[in-house]
């Protein structure tokens, strides 16, 4: 390699000097050819020269390069890819306003014979009488496109007795004709958390971050006490709200109960947080731990009107001059009842003239009566416990009434008294061992809602309202 950069650099030399030899005169143009080929020359010296200088590496000095191999024997059982049965073939469609029944099996695809005529006139299949849109549908088949099972998942998220389930309608083949039965699985809950700054309403700062409806409106009654969402809102207030939602099968479900909850409103900030001393039963408390309502709503029903108060009237049926023990509440058949207090459940069911009735025992010496429902809620039965606002049932008019309305009562020590005039007990104080109980289980809320707060700050300006997914 020496040698070939000696000869090279001899070579260059001697172009070199030819350049420089005396010669006769020639054009301005030869000159300018002449300076650029010893441009050009001492550039290619210069280059070999430094060639010559790079250090090549000694190959000797590096590692050695190393191949392990090792084979591992496998058994037959471990190569299998899968196993020798197929898992089914699963098909989804969801209901669409308008649908039959005809329809939403047409979209399956299904070679069921007679499944129709199962599911129209067997009376254990009686859920799939009613196709609420948005619902699913799914179908289990074979290799061979035989129906493994049928479902229809008409009640996606449901909390009884402080569990989430999904209900759902399961046909499957039974010999010639098919089975069907209601089951129930659980359903998983999930927190998701949003910030959002009012610019024109609720709803429409609630819409822009994602946030369901249902949340909506939970927020707006939760503080309704403390904000009238209608006439008090501002442009710039601001809100963290940490809420649940379930899922099923990993899709989404519906949403569940605000946890927590800040309102900054025209400068002045609310807060609320979901507390239940013993996870059943459980109401909204400022994050000091005062409770934000009283231990009693003024009434079980938040739209209606009063058809008869509380006193002496004429009995509409009997025609006779009678006390009335309570006050009837005015509302379309169907209008949802709402405890207006936390309680366990006396009584639950038919009871005379008063018809389909909820009787509710709370602290102390009280206790509230909803008559003449036109059915009762599920799971409202004896025993169970009630938090204030649950549904308890569904306006009506059986027993001894002339059309559909609420007959409310409130008693104490089982007398009834007039629930429009009588000073509602203030609500329950928690007992010191509860308030152990608050503080701990207000704290991750408040160190989340802290969090919010400080992302919240830090958003530009176009961009005021976002949701977790």
């Amino acid at each position: 390699m020496n040698r070939g950069l000696h000869e090279l650099a001899s070579s260059i030399k001697r172009k070199v000097a030819a350049l420089f030899a005396p010669v006769e005169p020639k054009p301005h143009r030869s000159g300018l050819f002449r300076r650029t080929l010893l441009v050009s020359a001492i550039g290619l010296f210069a280059g070999a020269a430094a060639l010559g200088m790079v250090q090549q590496p000694d190959r000797t000095e590096l590692p050695q390069t190393r191949i392990i191999q090792s084979v591992l024997p496998l058994t037959a059982d471990q190569v299998e890819v899968s196993s020798p049965s197929a898992a089914p073939y699963i098909s989804e469609t969801r209901i669409r306003a308008g649908d039959t029944l005809a329809a939403v099996l047409q979209r399956l695809e299904l070679d069921a014979p007679n499944l129709q005529t199962f599911l129209t006139h067997d009376a254990s299949a009686r859920s799939i009488y009613k196709l609420y849109p948005g619902r699913s549908v799914q179908a289990a088949t074979d290799e061979q496109g035989n129906l493994i099972w049928l479902r229809y998942i008409h009640t996606p998220g449901n909390e009884t007795d402080g569990q989430v389930v999904t209900r759902m309608l399961h046909v499957a083949p039974a010999g010639d004709s098919y089975k069907a039965e209601e089951v129930t699985e659980s359903t998983d809950r999930q927190t998701r958390v949003a910030v959002g700054t009012i610019k024109s309403s609720l709803f429409g700062a609630t819409d822009a971050a994602g946030i369901p409806d249902s949340v909506t409106m939970q927020m707006a009654d939760i503080l309704s006490a403390k904000i009238d969402f209608l006439r008090d809102l501002r442009q710039g207030d601001q809100f963290r709200v940490v809420y649940e939602v379930r899922s099923h099968d990993g899709r989404y479900a519906g949403a569940g109960r605000v946890l927590a909850l800040e309102f900054i409103n025209g400068g002045k900030t609310y807060s609320a947080v979901w507390f239940s001393p013993d996870e059943k039963s459980g109401s909204y408390y400022d994050f000091d731990g005062t409770s934000l309502r009283g231990a009693f709503l003024r009434t079980a029903l938040k739209f209606s009107r009063i058809s008869s108060t509380f006193g002496m009237r004429m009995h509409p049926i009997h025609k006779t001059w009678t006390g009335h023990k309570g006050v009837d509440y005015a509302a379309p058949t169907g209008t949802p009842i709402h405890s207006t207090a936390d309680g366990t459940v006396e009584f639950s069911g038919w009871q005379n003239g008063y018809g389909n009735v909820v009787i509710v025992k709370h602290h102390g010496k009280y206790s509230t009566l909803y008559a003449h429902q036109s059915r009762i809620a599920e799971g409202i039965t004896k025993g169970s416990k009630i938090s204030q606002g649950q549904l308890l049932g569904y306006v009506g008019s059986t027993g001894w009434a002339t059309g559909p309305h609420l007959h409310y009562e409130f008693r104490v020590d089982n007398q009834p008294i007039d629930p429009l005039a009588v000073d509602l007990p203030v609500a329950r104080a928690l007992e010191p061992a509860e308030v152990r109980a608050f503080n701990q289980a207000v704290a991750p809320y408040k160190q989340q809602i802290q969090l919010l707060t400080e992302f919240q700050q830090t958003l530009p300006d176009s961009l005021t309202n976002v949701a977790s997914r």
